[in-house]
């Protein structure tokens, strides 16, 4: 028996404290190349994605031959009508899925699984999410980070032979780390696992678990107390859903994506095997972080595919509706939107697509690539579907069964926009985004100026680290000054027709401007620059735009080798580059001309109520009930809302 664990108790934790356990978590070392890290440091790498890296001839005969299988399926077995109308996903569709091999698609053969690279798991995810979003989110929730992907990177032997199959073929399953008061800042987390001989004791409570409801197998993060024999820490499980003390307490209901199976789950008391421990005590933030590394990338996957679909429905639509005498796609004001739909929805495919054949091909660390490919194609995503919206006018914001009882057709314009709003928000908000993305940006000069910058290093550290710091930016600076990007001929090799060297030239001169803007902020606000947020936020959105732009040109240049509608390719990648410029020149001016300063004097108003009388005129419709639930562990009160398909 191990000594007595800590008390169960929600962990009290400082800022300092919160960040030591997300630093922690972090992938320390840089062991490959990266092009968005290189981008961000401003060096213009385009040697690591040009020419376009591209699947093995057997990976895409696999690859296209079940994208014919679930073409089919969705075309036939697939009512996303009925989904949205019942928020419910019908039992023999998912036994259907499963049936074809869908639940198992990332999984290796030997385990019953299709095998298919990341670049066939994204056309796969993009093809059934057009079909019903809710679908989509079950098979990427499953696959992306629930039991297959921590499992194959951390698992076991015999871990993989136990529970893989059954993922691949049979059960469901899903990934629990939010509580009902911890969400980005894992360091509160208050669910323990408490050790007893050969297992661990579960008790507490997990919020919004997709697929939680319906799920077979879980993988829950949970806080191991420090103990004789044990480290602890926060620590990741398999544990069976079926298992005594499992309560689904609540399926959850959404703006968006209503056939999702989310739940409130709650550990009482839930024994689990020490063999189901995945990795070591202490390991589950860095195994959760690692899986998203390239599980990021089914949720951009599915934006694409919501491109696609804008971009017909536009298409369609703007040809077929007049107004004063033409189609309303040849008036400039509609014409631009759609313009926007078509260059961004071919920039976004080449973004997913490059990013994960690098994934692929694991040649280059993508960690920067995968999350950047998150954030920009959940923003540009919306943005996307909200102007389809605006070009649809009334009909866009009319529901599809009310078109269709109308006599129109059933157009889910106004729940494409719903469904894509949780995007901004799903694993990792736009805001956690930009932060995760800075500190990986900013990761060469804190590591130079780590003890510079640190208020709590004696004035010894902070000198030897200045010295260390003067030898490190007396390299790097120079190169800052000139490059390739200000010789005219440089990328002469992207000119067919269409000139798009001009823009690659671009990308390289605005990643040395990039640099040279962080370093000019590293000197200005020092061991403060992790609280401008703001500023961070702009960093890496610009350095988003120049990663899409690079895949862009790199993506039209490889279709046009290949004789694949070369032309329009590169007209596609010109309009977006041109686009994005105007977008990146509007984020540097904001990076040092903008309202942060003012804004934050008025949010100190805000909360402490200086400006309460704003408020008044109005009635609140809201209920008086707490603003966060109750989550004291204890046995569960509500009767089992799991519901498990067989």
């Amino acid at each position: 028996m191990s000594a007595a664990p800590e008390s169960p108790s929600r962990p009290t934790v400082t800022e300092r404290e919160a960040r030591q356990v997300a630093e922690a978590a972090r992938e320390q070392d840089w062991r490959k190349p990266s092009f968005a890290k290189e981008l961000f440091l401003g060096r213009f790498r385009l040697d690591l994605i040009h020419p376009h890296p591209l699947p093995a001839d057997e990976h895409v005969q696999r690859g296209e031959e079940f994208l014919a299988k679930l073409r089919d399926f969705c075309e036939t077995k697939i009512d996303g009508a009925r989904i949205e109308r019942d928020a419910l996903i019908p039992d023999d569709v998912i036994t259907g899925l499963k049936e074809l091999g869908a639940f198992g698609m990332k999984i290796d053969t030997k385990y019953g699984g299709l095998g298919l690279t990341q670049v066939y798991y994204n056309k796969a995810l993009a093809l059934v999410g057009s079909a019903s979003p809710a679908i989509g989110a079950l098979l990427s929730a499953h696959q992306s980070i629930g039991v297959p992907q921590p499992l194959k990177i951390f698992g076991t032997r015999e871990q993989k032979e136990t529970f893989l199959p059954r993922c691949a073929r049979t059960d469901i399953s899903a990934f629990l780390l939010t509580e009902p008061d911890v969400g980005s800042d894992p360091a509160r987390l208050a669910t323990t696992a408490v050790p007893e001989g050969e297992e661990y004791v579960l008790d507490g409570v997990k919020l919004w678990t997709t697929n939680g409801v319906v799920a077979d197998l879980l993988v829950v993060m949970a806080r191991v107390p420090k103990s004789e024999g044990h480290r602890g820490g926060i620590t990741a499980f398999v544990v069976e859903a079926a298992s005594e003390g499992v309560t689904v307490e609540n399926r959850n209901a959404f703006m968006g994506l209503r056939g999702l199976e989310n739940g409130v789950t709650r550990f009482h008391r839930v024994r689990v095997p020490a063999s189901h421990r995945i990795g070591e005590e202490g390991q589950g933030l860095k195994i959760a972080l690692t899986t998203l590394n390239t599980g990021r990338l089914s949720l951009p996957a599915m934006c694409v595919g919501s491109g696609k679909w804008c971009l017909k429905i536009a298409r369609e639509w703007s040809a077929a509706r007049e107004q004063w005498g033409k189609p309303v796609a040849l008036h400039e004001a509609v014409g631009s939107k759609i313009a926007f739909i078509a260059a961004t929805t071919f920039a976004l495919e080449a973004v997913v697509d490059l990013s994960s054949q690098m994934a692929d091909e694991d040649r280059n660390d993508i960690r920067i690539e995968a999350a950047l490919a998150k954030l920009y194609g959940s923003e540009m995503a919306w943005l996307m579907a909200d102007e389809l919206v605006q070009i649809r006018g009334g009909r866009g914001f009319e529901t599809a069964e009310s078109l269709r009882a109308r006599g129109e057709r059933a157009v889910p314009a106004e729940q494409m926009l719903r469904d894509l709003r949780i995007n901004r928000i799903f694993e990792g908000s736009t805001e956690i985004m930009h932060l995760l993305i800075a500190r990986e940006a900013v990761d060469a000069h804190l590591s130079v100026a780590g003890d510079l910058i640190d208020p709590e290093k004696s004035l010894g550290d902070k000198a030897r680290a200045g010295v260390g710091a003067g030898v490190f930016y007396a390299k790097w600076l120079p190169k800052l000054v000139a490059g390739p990007g200000q010789l005219p001929g440089t990328y002469g090799e992207f000119k067919h027709g269409v000139d798009l060297s001009p823009h690659l030239r671009y990308v390289e001169r605005t990643s040395r401007r990039l640099a040279r803007s962080t370093f000019y902020a590293m000197s200005r606000w020092q061991g403060r620059m992790e609280t401008k947020q703001g500023f961070l936020g702009r960093i890496v959105d610009i350095g988003a735009e120049l990663f899409a732009m690079s895949a862009a040109c790199v993506r039209a240049e490889l279709l046009r080798g290949r004789g694949e509608n070369g032309r329009e390719a590169y007209q596609l990648a010109d309009a977006f580059c041109h686009q994005a410029r105007i977008r990146v020149e509007e984020l540097f001016d904001r990076l040092w001309t903008n309202t942060d300063d003012v804004d934050r004097k008025v949010v100190k108003g805000v909360l402490s109520g200086t400006y309460e009388w704003l408020e008044q005129g109005i009635t609140d419709p809201s209920d008086d009930g707490p603003w966060i639930a109750d989550a004291t562990p204890g046995p569960s009160t509500r009767e089992n809302a799991h519901r498990p398909v067989r």
